[in-house]
């Protein structure tokens, strides 16, 4: 163990079940460090440490080459970007990328653990490539993202999943060559995943999906500790970029002909506030900066209603780049089910905020998360998340029945809403989900918007599609000339969650032309 891993690892690796250590000890390589969701937890007042000076050792140059990797990517943007990141660092090792897991010399799964559903899916990926590793023995199999977080998850790994060659975490991604090192040379398991975290990475190397829109990490972790979540747990303690790494990299992005740009955080409303030199400098002041630079349009995700502040929304109202769809997740109408999960506001306090939004920005698209089911949920307080819905006109939203995550304080609470009362609120909070969303693209039938436009439509590759300033897919007939493009449209057709249109030139547009910097009516 060298000793950045030592600095890293001591404290997880001296909390192992010993009786776990014996029992799997033949399964892993001498370099064992186990996640501890105990240390994870622990968030010391250590400053952040910056390090902008990444590089691929010399010796590890040249590993991958006549070698191809593929990355399946689960769950959120930040695992997407995860995995921009870890192809990066492969293509300067000199590996090829492939779309085909029967071509790779490598595989890696990088996971979600934010449901139970996402880490079902990769244990059944894992048990499909099982025959591929006996097909292939020199295959090498990886486990990376927010599941290897998961004491639980890798000691099932460690029993289980025999195939699986490394283990490794969100917090040492830098460390991939490191990593593929050791297992080229270990025929055992390698596990490398820090419970303790405070470093940020700058000069990483990316290989980002396309050339029109991109993501940008402003800040790692949460420290919001909500009762349901475990993103806090294998994400870490909350870490921001420094502002000058951000807006040079949004500039680079802009001088390549980027013309979306999506900031990045599990929080990203907290950005600015572990900076102990930049007195209090938030996301307000970052995007305040941001709106200066000659990009077309920049977004943010994901916000907690609780860091959202007045000087934001001031900005934000200046609106130029910055565009008027704001997801903002709620996650209950109830204020006594919001203290459960530890959200830190109540129904009022979000309706005062959204008050001020809409106040400040007329025509603002919002959308949000919700969880029906939580614990000790009852008709009535789940009554109040609709009406909630209804009084703030949210556009869109991600529904979800709860699913306890171990680890968590509420995996401990006693799950007494039955899961046929979930599923019967889940269907009637969709249905008003839909209902709305219908509703608000209604009002842009006729009407001429701005879109980017992202490519062929999944459904009919004659048909291009993109999105307008409000995040609304439109699907519309234009040459292929006009990918990566933003484009006007005149609306024609309204679905319940997309607009049909076609593409108009410059010349044609006339008084119904809808200006999404102003309020649709």
């Amino acid at each position: 163990m060298n000793e950045e891993q030592r600095k890293h690892g001591q404290q997880a690796a001296g909390t192992t079940d010993k009786k776990t250590e014996k029992d799997y000890s033949k399964y892993f390589q001498s370099v064992y460090i186990p996640p501890s969701l105990k240390d994870a937890k622990k968030r010391g007042k250590e400053s952040v440490e910056y390090h902008n000076d990444f590089k691929i050792d010399e010796k590890f140059r040249g590993m991958g080459d006549n070698k191809k990797f593929y990355i399946r990517t689960y769950g959120c943007q930040m695992n997407e970007h995860d995995t921009e990141v870890m192809a990066g660092i492969f293509m300067a090792l000199g590996y090829e990328a492939t779309d085909n897991t029967d071509d790779a010399d490598v595989i890696l799964l990088n996971t979600c653990a934010i449901r139970e559903n996402a880490e079902n899916k990769v244990f059944g990926e894992l048990g499909h490539l099982k025959h591929l590793k006996r097909e292939k023995p020199e295959l090498l199999i990886g486990v990376c993202g927010c599941m290897s977080q998961e004491e639980s998850v890798v000691n099932k790994i460690l029993k289980t999943y025999h195939q699986v060659d490394m283990i490794f975490g969100t917090h040492n991604i830098h460390r991939l060559p490191n990593i593929l090192n050791e297992a080229y040379m270990s025929k055992a398991m390698v596990v490398e995943v820090w419970s303790k975290e405070g470093d940020v990475i700058e000069n990483l190397p990316k290989v980002r999906r396309g050339n029109i829109k991109a993501w940008v990490n402003i800040m790692y972790g949460c420290d919001k500790f909500c009762t349901y979540c475990i993103v806090p747990y294998t994400r870490g303690k909350e870490r921001s970029r420094r502002p000058e790494e951000i807006i040079q990299e949004v500039r680079h992005l802009a001088a390549q002909g980027y013309q979306e740009v999506t900031l990045l955080g599990q929080n990203v409303n907290a950005y600015g506030k572990d900076i102990e030199d930049l007195e209090n400098y938030g996301l307000g002041d970052l995007m305040d900066e941001l709106r200066k630079i000659d990009i077309p349009r920049i977004r943010f995700t994901t916000s907690h209603p609780r860091d959202f502040d007045d000087h934001l929304i001031e900005v934000l109202a200046k609106k130029g780049n910055l565009v008027e769809h704001i997801h903002l997740p709620v996650q209950s109408g109830s204020s006594a089910v919001l203290k459960i999960m530890a959200r830190k506001y109540t129904r009022e306090r979000f309706l005062e905020l959204v008050g001020k939004i809409k106040a400040a920005m007329p025509g603002v698209a919002l959308t949000t998360d919700i969880i029906v089911g939580y614990p000790n949920e009852t008709e009535e307080q789940f009554e109040e998340t609709l009406s909630l819905y209804r009084e703030v006109g949210f556009e869109s939203a991600f529904t979800y029945i709860y699913s306890p995550r171990e680890g968590t304080p509420a995996a401990k609470m006693n799950d007494n809403v039955p899961m046929e009362v979930k599923k019967e609120r889940l269907q009637r909070l969709n249905q008003l989900v839909n209902e709305y969303s219908g509703e608000a693209l209604k009002q842009y039938e006729g009407k001429i918007v701005e879109v980017l436009v992202e490519g062929e439509s999944k459904k009919n590759p004659e048909i291009l599609a993109g999105y307008t300033r409000r995040s609304k897919l439109v699907n519309f007939k234009a040459p292929k000339t006009a990918i990566g493009k933003i484009v006007k449209v005149k609306i024609t057709d309204t679905k319940s969650w997309s607009l049909n249109g076609e593409m108009i030139e410059e010349g044609q547009i006339g008084s119904e032309f809808l200006e999404e910097t102003a309020e649709v009516k």
